[in-house]
């Protein structure tokens, strides 16, 4: 299973093509708008939110609710579209247009692709690069992770997200909630924080980043239960499915790290507090006392829920500028500044969310079979019966 997205920020509309999805899922465009309409929420968002809401078309590979195992095309208009026509359509300029092109940028923003990819790919006008880097591009990735969250749902797989921390104010969520509740109290959340005292703070620490001009970012969490053993594999690099989920997460616009379990605590810990101990019973089969390896031996999942976090930088587009250099002038100038938000973390839980579940979504696909949903599901229960009695 895979897919490919197109479209700008302000262009027309974001595209992306679905390919490889079985046949007989159940699939209407509400499981979709559900996870776009999540991904637009969240304290800090900017005026874009105000603009855009976002609604998917679903316009082939679906037939009376149900997918036919063709490619599945989805929609999503940009009704910021009808402002950038002028700018952003795919007609030539007229030689008068062109001397009156505004809005063409020759300051790259820090922190930004503007001028490494103006550079790469020779362009006077930057904008040919963030219209495209722009984080508005997750729109269509969190359209393809809904048909992989309706996909692992179906099968009795849940993904659930919540926020760890925002601009150095952390959760004290210590564990000890069901993933319904998980998903419950961080949709109540206007930050998707598990902890209502760490959330005010939160939304606290973002009201002052806006007033002073500044972006802050965070920690976001994604856990992921019913998974069965032995999703991946250990016998190459590309294989491993934690590698994937790895990849996936750190793709995710602004986001600089990732770990699952105990992550980058391991390094302060002696073996015996970090590998989780193997336990067996008739009814359960193989599981893990603890699950400090976030649901992951030898990039294979274990059985035990994933567990996978992901660090957000702060958002580079800054209303106090930070300083650049004019690419025609070579002038130093204040970087141009574009909408932006003052915190994006509690919507990049929602991308992240969709992210993990397109890779596990594959993953089960791999290893269970691509053409009918039936035939996938009944492989899935006789691997877990043969995996408990092995």
């Amino acid at each position: 299973m895979r897919y490919l997205t197109a479209g700008e920020s302000h262009g027309p509309q974001l595209t992306t093509i679905l390919e490889g999805l079985p046949s007989g899922l159940e699939l209407l465009t509400e499981d979709i708008n559900t996870e776009l309409a999540r991904r637009q929420l969240g304290y800090g968002r900017g005026r874009r939110m105000q603009i855009e809401k976002d609604q998917v078309q679903i316009l082939s590979g679906v037939r009376h609710a149900k997918s036919t195992g063709a490619p599945i095309a989805l929609v999503v208009e940009n009704k910021d579209w009808t402002h950038w026509k002028n700018y952003m359509g795919a007609e030539p300029l007229t030689k008068e247009q062109e001397e009156n092109m505004k809005r063409q940028i020759s300051r790259p923003r820090p922190g930004h692709a503007d001028l490494n990819g103006a550079i790469k790919y020779n362009h006077r006008d930057m904008r040919n690069v963030l219209e495209r880097s722009s984080a508005r591009e997750t729109t269509v990735r969190v359209a393809a992770g809904a048909v992989a969250k309706k996909l692992l749902n179906t099968l009795g797989i849940q993904v659930a997200g919540h926020v760890r921390m925002i601009g150095g104010i952390e959760s004290q969520y210590e564990g000890g909630m069901s993933l319904e509740e998980i998903k419950r109290v961080s949709e109540e959340s206007p930050v998707r924080s598990l902890d209502e005292e760490a959330g005010n703070k939160m939304m606290q620490a973002i009201d002052d980043a806006k007033k002073n001009g500044d972006s802050i970012g965070g920690v976001v969490e994604v856990i992921v239960e019913g998974l069965p053993v032995g999703l991946g594999s250990h016998v190459h690099y590309d294989r491993k499915l934690d590698a994937k989920i790895a990849g996936a997460v750190m793709s995710i616009n602004a986001f600089k790290g990732v770990e699952f379990g105990i992550g980058f605590e391991a390094a302060r810990k002696p073996g015996s507090e970090v590998h989780d101990e193997i336990q067996w019973s008739e009814s359960e089969g193989y599981t893990r006392k603890t699950n400090r390896l976030g649901g992951f031996e030898g990039g294979m999942t274990t059985g035990m829920p994933i567990v996978v976090k992901g660090v957000m930088k702060p958002i580079p587009t800054l209303y106090k500028p930070l300083q650049s250099v004019d690419i025609d002038s070579k002038e130093p100038f204040q970087a141009s500044i574009e909408r932006s938000d003052s915190c994006a973390v509690p919507a990049a839980s929602v991308v992240a969310e969709n992210v993990v579940a397109w890779e596990v979504a594959c993953s089960i696909l791999d290893k269970f079979g691509h053409d009918r949903m039936e035939e996938i599901a009944e492989a899935l229960d006789r691997y877990r019966t043969y995996s408990r009695e092995f």
